[in-house]
């Protein structure tokens, strides 16, 4: 196992998770990332990662309109249950019909995912996107945070978390205290620094950090003629040719651009995990490998130089 997979302490939770997540979304959102994967296939991949050197998986309610969890269920049922150590986090989300995001929609968000997963706990759940109601309705009495408040207390989960996008409003959840796990998505990347402030926050509380989305939705892994939209359309159009240049920077010192941008995530201290999106079981071990490759103090400045202005920032 690489060193930089020993399994960490999730800030002050008493899970220990690797410094990389399986990210689980593309195995059931064609629309999203442009391809469709068979099931047989994002079931094999779950087992993978249960028998890899990733202990830690995460999914959502709402991905592929549950069908992210139907096949992780699969695959834990599979295997007579979650292997020991392993961590498994979820999100609870609105009512697809009516976009009801109550405290008694997430109970209801908790059932179905429990049953499509087949367990009867969570290491820990996430309340997912909280930018779709105002922050008023989220922290409200009888609103979701204090129903995800309520099943740690009643020990249906052990952790809650707070998964978004908007930096100014994860700060406000983080600042309540309520939530022990933090998750952003494409804002701490080698093109956004959007999530400097929320790291900062959620180290100083000691809340478990987790980074999404490090490749930017592809473009730091396919590079930006596969994947000309940086974080599927929100960043600017300019971005494509700085990561152009850092690609070109990269391969002047035979160092994958995929590897840079994993590390530039895994190499932070105040990020605990970071969640890749995988599809494939060959993929695990492949994103692994990129945490050994050795990247020079020289090129970290390099890449540095090249990093987009703060107005260019998702934010």
């Amino acid at each position: 196992m690489s060193r930089a997979l020993e399994p960490r302490a999730l800030g002050r939770t008493a899970l220990q998770v690797t410094s990389l997540c399986v990210g689980t979304s593309p195995m059931s959102m064609p629309s999203h990332y442009g391809y469709s994967v068979e099931p047989a296939r994002a079931v094999a991949t779950v087992l993978a990662a249960m028998d890899g050197p990733i202990n830690f998986l995460d999914t959502s309610n709402e991905y592929g309109g549950g069908e992210s969890e139907r096949l992780i269920g699969q695959a834990v049922r599979a295997r007579g249950g979650l292997p020991t150590g392993f961590v498994l986090a979820t999100k609870v989300d609105p009512d697809p019909g009516t976009g009801d995001f109550s405290g008694r929609r997430v109970r209801t968000s908790v059932e179905e995912s429990l049953d499509r997963l087949g367990l009867d706990h969570l290491g820990l759940l996430h309340l997912h996107d909280p930018e779709r109601i105002s922050f008023e309705d989220g922290i409200k009495h009888g609103g979701p945070a204090e129903a995800l408040v309520q099943l740690r207390n009643e020990g249906i989960v052990d952790y809650i978390g707070v998964a978004g996008g908007p930096i100014d409003l994860l700060v406000r959840y983080v600042a309540t205290d309520i939530f022990d796990v933090v998750l952003t998505h494409n804002r701490y990347t080698l093109l956004d620094r959007s999530a400097d402030p929320l790291l900062d926050a959620a180290s100083r509380r000691g809340i478990g950090v987790i980074n999404a989305a490090p490749y930017g939705g592809g473009m730091l892994v396919k590079g930006p003629t596969a994947r000309p939209r940086y974080a599927y359309g929100l960043g600017d159009a300019s971005l494509a040719e700085l990561a152009r240049k850092m690609g070109a920077a990269c391969e002047q010192r035979n160092v994958s651009l995929a590897a840079a941008a994993l590390q530039f995530s895994v190499r932070e201290p105040r990020i605990h995990s970071t969640v890749v999106g995988i599809s494939a079981p060959e993929r695990i071990g492949q994103t692994v490998s990129l945490l050994d490759e050795v990247i020079p103090d020289a090129l970290w400045d390099q890449l540095r130089k090249l990093s987009p202005r703060p107005e260019l920032w998702i934010g």
